[in-house]
């Protein structure tokens, strides 16, 4: 019994071992996006495990600034996480949870936000827009 118990704790602990931040993924070329825009860009994490099916699947605002310059924020509100959107016309993220605004730079407009939208790294490699994948913090601030 004990000798079965051995590769079920591995099964069990191994993701929480596992490296899951600090991977490129690609979220398509570069043509793909127009200048000026913010649009939403579905990934997938890299991090999760075969099995996680949908649940894999996440999200990012990305914004092409120029040329060659990309930006890129987290969906996720840093009050309480909730997802926010993209108001192109007042060019402002919105959170409907509780109010919170950000300004299209991801820093903070008004509400109860305690930090700017969280950014992640973003390169350009062969006409193809790359993000770094990280681990988004789980914010506590009510």
């Amino acid at each position: 019994m004990a000798i079965l118990g051995i590769p079920l704790v591995g099964f069990v602990v191994a993701p929480i071992f596992r490296k899951t931040t600090g991977k490129w993924i690609s979220v398509g070329k570069m043509t793909d996006f127009e200048i000026g825009k913010t649009v939403t860009v579905t990934v997938t994490d890299p991090s999760s495990l075969p099995w996680a099916g949908i649940t894999a699947k996440s999200a990012l605002w990305l914004r092409r600034v120029s040329d060659a310059d990309f930006v890129a924020f987290a969906v996720n509100c840093t009050h309480l996480g909730c997802p926010v959107r993209w108001l192109q016309d007042a060019e402002l993220f919105m959170c409907p949870c509780h109010g919170g605004v950000y300004y299209s730079d991801g820093t903070v407009a008004a509400g109860p936000p305690p930090r700017p939208l969280i950014r992640y790294d973003v390169r350009t490699v062969n006409g193809q827009v790359e993000v770094k994948t990280m681990e988004i913090p789980i914010t506590t601030t009510l």
